[in-house]
């Protein structure tokens, strides 16, 4: 019995003591003193859940994110992109919630193997509790522009999950101390934006906006 309940503390504590490290990070902010602007470029954030995406306008990216890389190069011509960034071997390979891998996930908290950026070329989103719209000044936008196109990396690009959607080689490591919510939360204090000081949950990205 004693071993049990030893075993049981070392497998929970672990995750206590980090959901307890991101409810901190999330709730301390960057950036508090911005006055979201009257006019500016509007972007969205995008939750599922488990994984934030930033939806940006197309034109910024029209040279990186290509009409020829998607399965039907049509929705190229949409307006907006949303983008993402996360462990390679993971991303590729977890289209849905049922397909999820442990033995992946625990590879990709660990820090092994190499990271993606996930576009996939979308309308205008609509708002609602899963997607945030945040108005940007101009040289905020610009910086968040610079910070998504420096986390691209030479290397082959792999169609995606279905037609509007493909995956490019990343820069940076993913862990579970650099998520895909960090990820997210790091492009947006770089912009500018309050933002929790470490986001590596999709809910605290989401606090603040």
């Amino acid at each position: 019995m004693r071993i049990s309940i030893r075993l049981i503390g070392v497998l929970v504590l672990p995750v206590v003591l980090y959901l307890v490290a991101a409810a901190l990070g999330a709730g301390f902010a960057a950036n508090g003193g911005r006055a979201p602007p009257a006019t500016g470029v509007r972007i969205y954030v995008a939750d599922n859940g488990a994984h934030t995406d930033l939806i940006l306008p197309a034109a910024a990216f029209r040279d990186i994110a290509r009409p020829e890389h998607l399965g039907d190069p049509r929705y190229g011509a949409e307006p907006y992109l949303a983008i993402g960034w996360g462990n390679r071997d993971f991303y590729l390979h977890t289209a849905r919630w049922r397909d999820i891998d442990p033995w992946r996930t625990a590879k990709a908290l660990a820090g092994m193997g190499s990271t993606v950026v996930h576009v996939a070329h979308v309308p205008a989103p609509r708002v609602d509790g899963s997607v945030r719209a945040v108005l940007l000044r101009p040289e905020e936008y610009r910086r968040l522009v610079a910070y998504v196109r420096g986390s691209f990396a030479a290397g082959p690009v792999v169609r995606g999950y279905g037609a509007r959607d493909a995956f490019y080689s990343a820069k940076g490591g993913y862990s579970a101390l650099r998520t895909c919510n960090e990820w997210t939360g790091r492009g947006l204090r770089a912009a500018g934006v309050r933002m929790g000081i470490w986001t590596p949950l999709p809910w605290g990205v989401m606090l603040w906006l």
